[in-house]
């Protein structure tokens, strides 16, 4: 399961959908922070978690469920989590003036969620229309739909091939982004200022181009072998490092620019605006 941002006033709530169960997941600390009733969500928690033991939901307090989630420092940390009708009942235990226009969010995140799954489309167009508000180009949006279908087959052979997600995932991505760039992702993301942000989302179109092919050529490789297990896959993983590095090496030369670039959305759109001014 993936970690996924829903915004409410501005606020980013963690969830996360389970396929099994059919419902979402979402982080309790950040809906406690997005209803504005504490400057220490965590410690509201520690106590609201008392209370409610002694009110109303003891047996569901107690078995409260915890997931792991992408915390502020990118880390996968274990999360104190609820499906969508606990998260109804704690919302009435909670004094806040958002209470209800949350329940009616809560409601059209779901019902996205379900539209969603029944029509793939839907989610896509949902991705365009983030990014367009972003400042991105029209052309850039296109790679960068498609670097998400290629990581998705990636991810799913993976996955085929008993690597397990989180820790081991992030291994096999870091091989594959260091065979072209020669940077670790940690590297990538200090070269161009981020921090909690997405790396692929501040790319270049050439960056995503290609990081894409040798996600695909990994994928590929995959698929033609007898790949098992996170050491096989990682030897695929860096196995084009040299063909990597000479195609990176030759376009620049014909260029007489670096593939890899500083810049990041947050310049993007700013060169934008400036030259709309």
């Amino acid at each position: 399961m993936e970690t996924k941002l829903a915004i409410f006033e501005q606020k980013e709530i963690r969830k996360i959908w389970d396929p099994e169960k059919w419902d979402w997941y979402f982080s309790i600390v950040d809906i406690i922070w997005a209803l504005d009733v504490s400057y220490d969500p965590r410690n509201y928690w520690k106590v609201l978690k008392y209370r409610l033991i002694n009110e109303w939901a003891s047996e569901t307090v107690t078995n409260c469920n915890q997931l792991k989630m992408k915390a502020l420092d990118w880390k996968m940390r274990l999360t104190d989590v609820w499906d969508t009708k606990t998260v109804l009942r704690l919302i009435q235990s909670i004094p806040s003036k958002k209470a209800e226009p949350f329940k009616i969010w809560l409601a059209k995140v779901w019902d996205e969620r379900i539209n969603e799954i029944y029509d793939p489309e839907l989610a896509f167009e949902r991705a365009i229309s983030t990014y367009r508000k972003k400042w991105y180009s029209e052309d850039w949006v296109k790679q960068r739909l498609k670097s998400i279908d290629i990581r998705k087959d990636l991810t799913w052979e993976w996955k085929n091939r008993w690597v397990q997600e989180w820790l081991e995932y992030a291994i096999l991505t870091n091989e594959i982004l260091q065979s072209w760039s020669w940077l670790t992702t940690n590297e990538y993301k200090n070269l161009k200022s981020l921090k909690k942000e997405s790396l692929k989302d501040n790319m270049s179109n050439l960056e995503l181009i290609f990081n894409m092919l040798w996600e695909a050529s990994s994928t590929q490789i995959m698929k033609t072998r007898d790949v098992n297990w996170f050491d096989e896959c990682k030897i695929v993983s860096k196995e084009w490092w040299e063909i990597a590095w000479n195609a990176r090496k030759e376009l620049e030369v014909k260029t007489g620019k670096s593939i890899i670039t500083k810049e990041n959305n947050l310049t993007w759109k700013q060169k934008l605006e400036n030259n709309l001014c």
